[in-house]
């Protein structure tokens, strides 16, 4: 079994486990869940991951070859430490202003499924116009970074990556009795600052900011959140908001929230307003 076989076993796993908990403990499938949440939810865990990931990646080594010929390994001589640095810039970070950037007014269509959801849920992680992953800038710099010589230390980062980003999104609070145990309080302080968790992720998703914890146009980190620290997009409350959703949400086609995505005014009825707050 090859390397790329296992993290694919284990990425599956773990998104298999954290979905076991949530039915177990009867999260699963929440009361504000819809049948067209199914169908979103089902089709883009299904085509992100298994077609457009791994298209992206197959694409990718042609884009590296384009910008530097016969280039294959070429970076296969670094340190680990400075391959994991390459992809958290690469890959984290441009994610982090991706993710920002989508939620401005004229991107905002393509993120605007991962929000029109009314629960936290595993069944979310992936859930987006499919068009948002498409021209994600930090999959096709991890796909040449794979093309360079990165594989192995890519694949552990991902491993790792993946897993912050479903425990954030999971309906569990895995972080909540870490937040009240008097031993673990003071490093969660530390680990809040330092990747995502459920309380600071959720407050991203949460349905409206006069709730005190809703934090819509900052927490955009995906595995580090100290992006968010650094560039004064955080809030850290330890808290969930009560409900998730977006404002004023107009209804459209689910068609077009996955696949075609149309002028931002008719996501969410809203006007022009500032920069990464069209909600």
């Amino acid at each position: 079994m090859s390397s790329q076989d296992v993290f694919s076993i284990s990425i599956a796993g773990m998104y298999l486990g954290f979905a076991g908990v949530e039915l177990m403990l009867q999260r699963f499938h929440p009361a504000a869940s819809t049948s067209r949440d199914v169908v979103a939810d089902g089709v883009s865990t299904i085509a992100v991951p298994l077609v457009i990931i791994p298209t992206i990646l197959w694409l990718a080594p042609g884009l590296a070859e384009w910008i530097a010929p016969d280039s294959a390994g070429a970076l296969a001589w670094l340190p680990w430490w400075a391959m994991l640095g390459l992809l958290l810039v690469g890959d984290d970070l441009t994610q982090y202003h991706w993710h920002r950037a989508s939620h401005s007014s004229w991107l905002y269509p393509l993120h605007r499924a991962h929000h029109s959801a009314r629960y936290m849920s595993v069944r979310i992680v992936y859930r987006n116009n499919l068009i948002y992953y498409a021209l994600m800038p930090g999959l096709w710099i991890s796909g040449m970074l794979i093309h360079w010589g990165l594989t192995e230390v890519y694949l552990g980062y991902a491993f790792i990556k993946m897993s912050v980003i479903i425990g954030a999104h999971s309906s569990v609070p895995w972080d909540a009795p870490l937040y009240r145990n008097r031993w673990t309080r003071p490093l969660m302080w530390v680990i809040e600052r330092v990747i995502s968790t459920p309380a600071t992720h959720a407050a991203h998703h949460g349905l409206s900011e006069s709730d005190g914890v809703t934090h819509y146009h900052g927490n955009f980190g995906n595995l580090l959140f100290v992006w968010d620290v650094l560039f004064g997009t955080a809030k850290i409350t330890r808290r969930r908001p009560l409900d998730y959703g977006i404002e004023r949400l107009q209804p459209v086609p689910l068609v077009r929230e996955l696949l075609i995505p149309a002028p931002a005014r008719v996501y969410t009825g809203l006007r022009k307003t500032a920069p990464y707050r069209d909600r």
